[in-house]
């Protein structure tokens, strides 16, 4: 019996998984053929400190060292824009203080990116402390630390969990994988997790965020560009392999799947991108969606199950999963180990499933 079971091959998955796998033998299992196949696949892949909800940000704060330097560090230099249309002045502003961004002129913005709209901006804000994460590495990385304790078994899609005197029982395609702990860090499908294991579920809710990938403007360079984004959030854009990668920012609520773009929200969105810049979109090259799974009140659950201590919670990353990782798994690791955290315990309490008994 192994200490540990891992459902889940994602990046909640995969660094929960790595730091208990210094306390205790891990078995991860995941669905897919691959780890990341779903959401974290699928990611901006950006971090940025100040955005999300104040434990949000805390982790964040929390997992910078460790963005930058473990292993060699996954993070390279971006920068993050915000650009304001008439009408968004209101939200430009509430952005700019939120997230600690300095207002810039429309000139300065043009300079960064130039095929913005001068004639139609209002106002900008730019900061350079925002950043790409190498999110295949960091997936890697945490993997080769479960290895070293431990398996990560894909194509193990869970079909039965059954509680034992002395832990859990898992079955799959791969077989059957007994530990003393069960970690749901099942993303999208937490909820459906916890029921099989005869947890009662947390209202985890996906959202679906829509992607497509554009040609890059004639004659631009983009390797260079910031992330940019309406006031709002209404729709963002980000330099991706000589391309540029356009979301409409759009959170419809659905049911966990293998989600795909919804064509009208990406035309929408679209338009909401052109309205802003002087080159019009004239095909796409790709398109995509993910899921983005909250708890009702916004934050991350991390810990364990009121009703069962050999229960963990590691699920409602959101659209933070990549940028908080470090930290938050290592609160995990902290919970389990009986280890004080170096976060606040105001935010290990807006963390925990506890909130939800």
């Amino acid at each position: 019996m192994q200490d540990f079971i891992v459902i889940g091959g994602g990046i909640a998955g995969v660094s929960a998984g790595a730091r208990l796998s210094h306390i205790g033998r891990v078995t991860l299992l995941e669905a897919e053929a691959a780890l990341a196949y779903h959401a974290s696949g699928r990611s901006a892949a950006m971090f940025e400190e100040s955005y999300g909800a104040p434990s949000v940000i805390e982790l964040n704060r929390a997992s910078r060292r460790y963005h930058e330097t473990e292993n060699g560090g996954v993070l390279s230099p971006r920068g993050l824009m915000i650009v304001a249309k008439q009408g968004q002045e209101a939200a430009l502003a509430h952005d700019l203080t939120s997230m600690m961004i300095e207002r810039i002129s429309v000139e300065e913005a043009c300079a960064l990116v130039p095929i913005l709209k001068a004639r139609t901006m209002v106002g900008a804000g730019y900061h350079a402390d925002a950043w790409d994460i190498d999110t295949d590495l960091l997936i890697q990385n945490f993997a080769r630390e479960i290895r070293a304790n431990g398996e990560v078994i894909t194509g193990a899609r869970v079909q039965h969990i059954t509680r034992l005197a002395t832990g859990w029982e898992v079955t799959t395609p791969k077989g059957t994988f007994a530990a003393r702990t069960l970690v749901n860090a099942a993303g999208a499908w937490a909820d459906q997790i916890a029921a099989v294991a005869g947890i009662a579920p947390l209202g985890i809710q996906p959202f679906r965020r829509s992607m497509a990938r554009i040609p890059a403007p004639e004659d631009c360079d983009v390797s260079r560009w910031p992330m940019f984004m309406g006031a709002g959030e209404s729709w963002y854009a980000k330099p991706d392999a000589g391309a540029l990668i356009v979301s409409p920012a759009d959170a419809d609520p659905v049911d966990p799947h293998d989600a795909w773009a919804d064509d009208m929200v990406l035309a929408e969105g679209l338009a909401r991108y052109e309205e802003l810049v002087t080159e019009p979109v004239t095909r796409m090259i790709s398109n995509w969606a993910g899921l983005r799974s909250f708890a009702p009140d916004r934050n991350l659950v991390i810990g364990p199950s009121p009703r069962d201590a050999n229960f963990l919670w590691f699920a409602g990353q959101g659209g933070y999963g990549f940028q908080t990782s470090p930290a938050a798994s290592q609160l995990l690791a902290d919970i389990v180990a009986g280890s004080p955290s170096e976060l606040g315990q105001d935010t290990v309490a807006s963390l925990s499933p506890a909130r939800f008994a």
